[in-house]
């Protein structure tokens, strides 16, 4: 029985979808092929047919996470916006559904050449999003400013994840201090 076109597309976006998750939940290495392919619901033999390798996989996974939170990003009205469903609780405790900036940093840095030319194109978009909600000075310094909120954003963010099982405190304390700071700062 022959597949169609539609079908093939359905599973491939199944297969991306099960992997964006799994990797940005549990990392690049943690995660096999197998498990994704179980997740979206086909057979391991499936795989090859849509993709050359888990390399192969991994490239496209993260360009497709980091599509899937830029499109949140730009639906966003403002910086405050982006802010209070950054920097929270929820997103910390989900990085399966989360920001893939935070999630796969540290794990791209160990990744192909290509993987981590992925990440930095990803990071790029989102640079380029968040300088429309800098108002002040010229493209350059709007670029600058960019760049560091989104780097407080998700530092923050990572290191929140790294001590929230440890010491809640803390980890609720970086994430409403730099909330905070950003938002006096630039007035959101």
């Amino acid at each position: 029985m022959r597949v169609t076109r539609a079908k093939v597309a359905e599973h491939r976006r199944s297969i991306l979808s099960s992997a964006s998750r799994l990797f940005r939940e549990r990392g690049f290495k943690d995660v096999g092929v197998a498990e994704i392919m179980q997740a979206s619901g086909l057979t391991h033999g499936a795989f090859y047919g849509h993709f050359r390798s888990k390399a192969d996989l991994a490239d496209e996974a993260c360009r497709d996470a980091c599509a899937e939170g830029l499109e949140r990003w730009l639906s966003s009205a403002d910086l405050s916006d982006i802010l209070d469903r950054y920097l929270t609780p929820a997103h910390r405790d989900d990085p399966a559904s989360g920001c893939a900036l935070s999630a796969l940093g540290a794990e791209v840095a160990r990744q192909s050449p290509e993987l981590q030319k992925s990440y930095a194109e990803g990071l790029k978009s989102f640079i380029a999003a968040m300088e429309r909600h800098m108002e002040d000075g010229t493209p350059e310094a709007r670029h600058r400013q960019a760049l560091s909120v989104l780097a407080a954003m998700v530092g923050a963010l990572t290191m929140a994840r790294g001590v929230a099982g440890g010491d809640p405190e803390l980890s609720a304390e970086i994430l409403d201090t730099v909330r905070r700071e950003i938002r006096d700062y630039f007035g959101a």
